[in-house]
């Protein structure tokens, strides 16, 4: 929980998490003040059977981050069996997710990772066809990886958020000032024509909301691609696109979605990411899988997501899953 940086603060405790627990779990739910040693063991010796034992923020340990093989072991000393059920760390080699597994058998995956995998993994290694990914967000650095593994799978790629400026930019279109990584415009280029030769469609906006300013009150217009004035910045996708999106998701049986259309936080800035939300819930005959952060917060925040397929629960693990990479806190169970 959070990020301490120089041992144990009492911010990053987990004694708030005590009472929520307690009530999910229908029974009152212990807390020792450390995570190793002395304090674990004194609460064991309370326990009876059936009981539950939280443990302080390991975080509040360095060695936690180093996986250091010391500590891991003080974790797993006093367990008989290691369940890791938590999906938005398994990309992390940290003692408390890859590093106590050396020490413990059984080491199994819970039923949320276990999820986690069956979709996101299933819908990547053998995925109903068509097959779309929408992939948004502000950056294309952070999404090279996904769209280039992608490639090799979807029939469809739809592009949003504040990347798709780099790709215009890359085109020779004007983009005003609008959000551009300058260092990856010819690999913008590399993947338009990556997506060409493998016969993958790869979907740009074709029209954007431009504002005057990044405020939620900003003066706002709806212009073409090829008329971004300057000055002005794309902080969402425009009525034409949303259209030509959800004609193009028409026939797919499963979807992939990670990162907004736009600026969501901003209502005015929100119809083109809703506007998804909302048709992917209604595509009952479709696999529809949210790939954790912004979207994950977006379908909640547009009342849908309930009518999800699966919603993930990690960021950066579901990214890494969907570049085809392998997860340590996964690899490390020697039961899944």
């Amino acid at each position: 929980m959070g990020r301490p940086k120089d041992g144990p603060e009492d911010k990053f405790r987990l004694n708030p998490i005590v009472p929520r627990l307690s009530e999910l779990l229908g029974k009152p739910v212990l807390k020792a003040d450390d995570c190793i040693g002395a304090p674990v063991e004194a609460k064991l010796k309370e326990m009876s059977n059936g009981q539950v034992l939280l443990l302080e923020n390991v975080r509040f340990y360095k060695e936690e981050t180093k996986n250091d093989p010391e500590f891991a072991k003080k974790l797993a000393t006093p367990a008989d069996i290691y369940v890791n059920d938590a999906f938005g760390t398994a990309h992390r080699a940290h003692a408390s997710t890859e590093g106590v597994t050396k020490y413990l058998s059984p080491s199994v995956a819970g039923f949320l990772l276990q999820k986690e995998l069956d979709y996101l993994d299933g819908a990547v290694s053998n995925p109903k066809k068509p097959f779309c990914a929408i992939v948004g967000g502000s950056k294309v650095s952070s999404k090279i990886g996904v769209i280039d593994s992608l490639m090799e799978k979807c029939d469809k790629i739809v592009i949003g958020g504040g990347m798709v400026f780099t790709f215009y930019k890359a085109r020779g279109l004007p983009v005003g000032a609008s959000l551009v990584e300058e260092d990856k415009l010819d690999l913008a280029k590399e993947l338009e024509a990556k997506a060409k030769a493998k016969g993958v469609q790869l979907i740009l906006p074709c029209d954007v909301v431009v504002a005057d300013k990044f405020a939620p009150d900003a003066n706002t217009k709806i212009v073409d691609v090829n008329s971004i004035p300057d000055g002005w910045m794309g902080l969402d996708i425009g009525p034409k696109s949303i259209a030509e999106i959800q004609a193009a998701l028409g026939d797919c049986k499963t979807v992939i979605w990670n990162g907004p259309m736009g600026v969501f936080e901003f209502d005015a800035f929100a119809k083109g990411t809703f506007a998804i939300a909302d048709t992917l819930s209604k595509m009952s005959d479709c696999i529809t899988i949210i790939g954790g952060g912004d979207s994950v917060a977006a379908v909640e925040k547009a009342g849908v997501a309930d009518k999800m397929s699966h919603i993930s629960t990690g960021g950066g693990a579901s990214l890494e899953l969907l570049e085809g990479k392998i997860l340590p806190g996964v690899a490390a169970l020697n039961e899944k």
